[in-house]
């Protein structure tokens, strides 16, 4: 993976401390599957168990209301794009009982109608820290 690469993940922090480990969850999920060369490779322990790769670098949690996520969502998407990995998980998910209703429900808003519980965002170290180096560690 490019070492001028960085990924974060910012997160509503006034949830509770389930919905805080689900948004995360969802996000790391979606990272890792949108950004194949995130997750390293399989490695070995030493019995020669197969133990699965994981991201390959630092994934910092740091918070922010939702408003702040909702505009921190579209001053990526604005200023940077297709040059960024930007994932968002919403409310609009969240209350979706299974994907068939999340893709329905989906189709019927606007992106400035969701509210955000939190994004991952992926790209440059610089665009990256633009965006969230004022953010604090979600804790």
């Amino acid at each position: 993976m490019e070492s001028a690469k960085k990924c974060i993940a910012v997160i509503d922090g006034s949830l509770p401390v389930g919905l805080i480990a689900n948004a995360a969850a969802i996000l790391g999920c979606t990272l890792g599957q949108r950004v194949r060369e995130s997750v390293g490779e399989d490695t070995f322990d030493q019995q020669g168990e197969r133990q699965a790769g994981i991201i390959q670098t630092p994934l910092p949690v740091l918070t922010a209301d939702q408003e702040a996520i909702r505009q921190l969502y579209c001053q990526a998407k604005e200023t940077y794009g297709d040059e960024m990995e930007i994932i968002a998980f919403s409310d609009l998910a969240r209350k979706s009982k299974n994907y068939d209703e999340y893709k329905m429900r989906m189709r019927e808003k606007k992106s400035g109608q969701l509210s955000y519980l939190g994004i991952c965002l992926y790209g440059s170290k610089k665009q990256i820290n633009h965006l969230t180096g004022n953010l604090p560690t979600l804790k």
